[in-house]
């Protein structure tokens, strides 16, 4: 995760900045915006999430309607899933990829209504995201797209008590919503779209509303939890959480220079339902075998591991870190990155260059970090 100081440029403010100063939180630059890196801390943070509950402010995130009778086809080419096997309140997981079949995003698709689609895309890319949503859309009749980004907001609820302390504030029954299912209802008066999703590695939910009134919501949810422990949580957090749990992060794991199948991302790819922006690229990719796969890796000695680190095997490098830290669950350091497709296997033993020494290294499987 790539976050600096913000003291330079004018950044853009979710609508809960106020709340974040108000708690004391360390804001950083991230993507153009100005967030919270941390509350109380990342490790206590990270351990409110994993053992009950943590609160994110996930409002830079980006919100397309995509709308008309045209929708579906349009998707069914725009991304590798298969948006046609969405139920309606059901969600999916899926790239927007180049003609080489490489990747501009990755999102998530929410089927609203019959041909009413809702794309989640990442705060950094909003603009270049639309742009090319809007551009592929010409080529199809009937259908309508709208940047709803700055009137939605977004907060994630995430940890093994969420559903706990979501249910006294709704008559929404959270826990019969099923994972990547989604329901429209009222937490505490507002009006939101619960969704059983989340980039924690927990059980949660994501909240989406209305921009004027995610303050309350936030301050609701905050104040209902706290007796059960729950802390608000950085993108500092977020980011060990995500990485424990082997989740992919775009301009660390994914690029325009990566394609889904070096990611392992294959299981997002149908090529079956026809053709999609990058599908003959990314059919030879799979005939002939991707030349790098992303692989975990845990230091065996001493160091921390970070994105851009080399990684060596035989005093040759084979490729290179994308995300690293300590884990705080698995109690190890951590790291993802790619290699040369020789070279991953589970077991391997290499190394990662850190501040110019090299420190031993073994390649594992993902995730670090499953819950039970």
């Amino acid at each position: 995760m790539t976050i600096n100081d913000s003291a330079v440029s004018p950044l853009k403010r979710t609508p809960l900045y106020e709340q974040h100063r108000a708690l004391g939180a360390r804001l950083v630059e991230f993507g153009g915006w100005e967030m919270p890196v941390q509350y109380s801390g990342i490790l206590s943070e990270h351990q409110a999430v994993r053992t009950r509950a943590g609160l994110f402010d996930v409002s830079h995130m980006g919100e397309f309607k995509v709308e008309g009778k045209g929708s579906l086809p349009f998707l069914q080419y725009l991304v590798p899933n298969d948006v046609s096997r969405l139920a309606i309140q059901q969600a999916l997981y899926t790239q927007l990829c180049l003609p080489d079949g490489n990747v501009i995003d990755d999102l998530l698709i929410y089927h609203l209504a019959e041909n009413h689609y809702m794309l989640v895309v990442n705060a950094a890319n909003i603009d270049k995201d639309f742009a090319w949503v809007q551009e592929q859309a010409q080529r199809f009749q009937d259908v309508s797209i709208i940047n709803q980004s700055d009137t939605t907001a977004l907060i994630a609820l995430q940890g093994p008590l969420a559903a706990t302390i979501l249910q006294p504030l709704t008559a929404v029954d959270v826990e019969g919503i099923k994972y990547y299912h989604f329901e429209p209802g009222e937490v505490v008066g507002i009006h939101c779209l619960i969704s059983r999703t989340g980039y924690t590695g927990e059980d949660g939910f994501e909240l989406y509303c209305a921009s004027p009134d995610v303050a309350r919501l936030w301050d609701e949810i905050l104040a209902a939890g706290k007796p059960q422990g729950l802390l608000p949580a950085g993108l500092g957090a977020r980011d060990t959480l995500r990485l424990e749990a082997g989740l992919c992060l775009y301009d660390h794991e994914l690029d325009e220079q990566t394609n889904p199948l070096e990611a392992r991302l294959g299981w997002t790819i149908k090529f079956k339902k026809g053709p999609f922006i990058g599908s003959e690229a990314l059919k030879q990719v799979k005939e002939q075998g991707p030349k790098r796969l992303l692989v975990g890796i845990q230091l065996l000695e001493r160091g921390v591991p970070r994105g851009g680190y080399p990684l060596y095997a035989d005093n040759q490098q084979i490729g290179s870190l994308t995300s690293g830290a300590p884990g705080p669950t698995v109690q190890q350091n951590i790291g993802m990155g790619y290699v040369e497709a020789s070279h991953a296997v589970v077991g391997n033993h290499i190394s990662v260059e850190i501040r110019g020494k090299q420190v031993p290294a073994e390649i594992v499987a993902l995730p670090f970090y499953k819950r039970k």
